[in-house]
């Protein structure tokens, strides 16, 4: 998608696949973009455009939750504080909803300090909470759902099938075949982190397919795809509600891809080593 407003941008997380990407895509539709790193950040004081925060652990944040912290919280605190910026876009997760009632973005949240697997959504809802409490509309938060592209090579459980199943032709899923989540592709998400960052007119968003894909229905297009599929024995159902996504269906005329439409080709991408 193409935005009609040339902009300046700044991406913290330049270097992960949704950062990377989003870089990518704002330099393709004309926009000036500059890329934060680790070692690279701005002097304080700077003014820094038009800012979406993209770091943040992924499938490793159980093992460390003082790094989880930092990444999710203290750094942006950073952010928010230091910078000057015509709008700020915060990533947070779809996964705060785990336990949840209702998925829309105003539904309320549940969480457990004391469990180890909470942390994540924990620090997130932080970031969250820092980002709205703080007056300026333009200050916002997307949660996002469960990203796949043919170019993702993290540990994220999705990421990680299709690497078995593209380099050994098999795969074994450690969870149930009822297990289920929401997918969506890359391109679908950094396309609606765009036109949030620059128009939003909310402060909050889900960023997901709004359809949820089971490890049934993913082995049975790999399985079709010639892969040997397998389930671990009493392997444990996972499954998240259904993600509500009326406001970016609304507001930006959202129409998303879906992960058993896209997954031979994403797979046959993959296989090539093409990306």
């Amino acid at each position: 998608m193409a935005w009609c407003v040339v902009a300046r941008f700044t991406i913290f997380g330049a270097g992960g696949l949704i950062g990377s990407r989003l870089m990518e895509q704002l330099a393709a539709d004309g926009h000036e973009t500059h890329a934060v790193y680790r070692d690279n950040w701005p002097e304080a004081g700077r003014d820094l455009g038009h800012v979406i925060y993209t770091i943040g652990l992924t499938a490793d944040f159980r093992g460390r939750p003082l790094e989880t912290t930092a990444l999710h919280v203290i750094h942006l605190h950073e952010v928010l504080s230091r910078y000057d910026f015509a709008s700020l876009l915060y990533l947070s997760t779809t996964r705060v909803y785990r336990g949840a009632t209702a998925t829309g973005e105003e539904a309320d949240l549940v969480a457990r300090p004391s469990v180890n697997d909470d942390i994540y959504n924990l620090t997130k809802m932080t970031g969250e909470s820092l980002c709205l409490s703080l007056p300026a509309s333009t200050i916002r938060v997307a949660r996002l759902s469960n990203v796949y592209s043919p170019r993702d090579r993290s540990e994220v459980f999705l990421s990680s099938v299709l690497r078995d199943a593209t380099t050994e032709g098999a795969v074994a899923f450690r969870t149930a075949p009822g297990s289920s989540k929401d997918y969506i592709y890359l391109d679908d998400a950094v396309s609606l982190l765009a036109n949030i960052a620059l128009a939003g007119k909310e402060r909050l968003y889900n960023v997901a397919s709004g359809i949820n894909v089971s490890n049934e229905a993913i082995a049975k297009t790999l399985g079709d795809l010639g892969v040997t599929v397998s389930f671990e024995d009493n392997a444990p159902e996972a499954s998240f509600p259904p993600i509500q996504i009326d406001r970016i269906r609304n507001e930006f005329q959202f129409k998303p891809r879906n992960l058993e439409t896209m997954l031979p080709a994403v797979f046959h991408e993959m296989q090539r080593g093409d990306v």
